[in-house]
């Protein structure tokens, strides 16, 4: 699904990823991470999408959003798991949005 993000200026962190063949847990570590952002201040959404690499973008309000959301303790925990066993490579970049347009066709 298309996050509904405000109107910009915001911000969105890119997290490209691939993984390794085993990923026992990862699919769990997922889904806290998911619940968690839901209740993280300044979070406005996320899309992601798998097919050999990952990419995962996440909307915040702000930077501050941004800074508290990398030091959560489950975040960091999630961050160490994924360095140990689930990624083969990963790179993570921060954007500022500056425009926004599109539309969403009703069915």
């Amino acid at each position: 699904m298309i996050s509904n993000t405000p109107k910009a200026p915001y911000y969105a962190v890119i997290f490209s990823s691939t993984l390794m063949d085993e990923i026992e847990g990862y699919d769990d570590m997922a889904k806290k991470i998911d619940q968690e952002l839901e209740s993280q201040e300044g979070f406005l959404g996320a899309e992601t999408a798998r097919d050999g690499i990952g990419i995962t973008v996440s909307y915040w309000k702000d930077v501050n959003s941004i800074l508290k959301w990398r030091d959560n303790e489950l975040h960091q925990l999630a961050q160490r798991e994924g360095r140990l066993k689930w990624y083969k490579a990963f790179k993570l970049r921060i954007a500022k949005v500056e425009r926004d347009y599109g539309f969403v066709r009703e069915e």
